[in-house]
């Protein structure tokens, strides 16, 4: 495939990957007692509702253009209002899991694919059809275990964040919680250094393993 070809394959797992992981949120905290999301309309897959000007599109276009080894990037958190839900704390963290768990259910789903696909080639029926829902599949793999390790990150106000300040005692996730303040700043430094390098990407390898892709 071109890269104009390429780029086609890429964008419609990596819109569902981010888009999904919002969804989860909403579905769940509505489940959970807080309608926030549904009477928003956010619990769509409308793309146009989810869509994050800088998240969805800038930082995704930067690194395509880059040829940068991963692919990242974040549609407008689905509002939840954690007054709304039943359990407190521990709701807080049904919610913010959900995302990850999403993420990790399509990857799984998508190696199957990928698998059953393996055979296809690049002329032909397989050509046109096989061959590029097998490489949607790998994308969706990838794409998918990037947003799950990477959302699971203890670091406000990424989901890992929230499943802390849910599970930890009150005496530490308070101070943690009053982190978030930097939250976006230290996700930037994990994105643009080499701490992605020691961190994030090991475990994406362990899970790529563990599905049997070979990326």
């Amino acid at each position: 495939m071109n890269h104009v070809q390429t780029i086609i394959v890429m964008i419609l797992p990596l819109m569902l990957a981010i888009i999904l992981h919002e969804v989860s949120h909403g579905w769940v905290a509505e489940k959970l007692g807080d309608p926030t999301a549904r009477l928003m309309g956010r619990i769509t897959l409308n793309p146009i509702s989810h869509v994050d000007l800088f998240g969805t599109i800038i930082v995704p276009g930067i690194l395509l253009l880059t040829g940068s080894p991963f692919l990242f990037g974040w549609a407008k958190p689905v509002p939840v209002d954690f007054g709304n839900l039943r359990g407190g704390r521990r709701d807080m963290a049904l919610v913010a899991i959900a995302g990850p768990v999403t993420n990790f259910l399509l990857a799984a789903a998508s190696s199957i694919i990928f698998h059953l696909t393996s055979g296809a080639g690049t002329a032909g029926f397989s050509g046109a059809v096989l061959f590029p829902i097998h490489e949607m599949a790998r994308y969706s793999v990838l794409f998918n275990l990037v947003l799950m390790v990477f959302n699971l990150l203890p670091i406000l106000p990424l989901d890992g964040g929230r499943i802390a300040v849910g599970l930890l005692p009150e005496s530490i996730a308070l101070p943690l919680q009053r982190t978030e303040r930097w939250g976006m700043l230290i996700v930037l430094l994990f994105i643009a250094t080499d701490l992605w390098t020691y961190t994030v990407a090991p475990v994406i390898y362990v899970f790529l393993r563990i599905l049997g892709m070979r990326m």
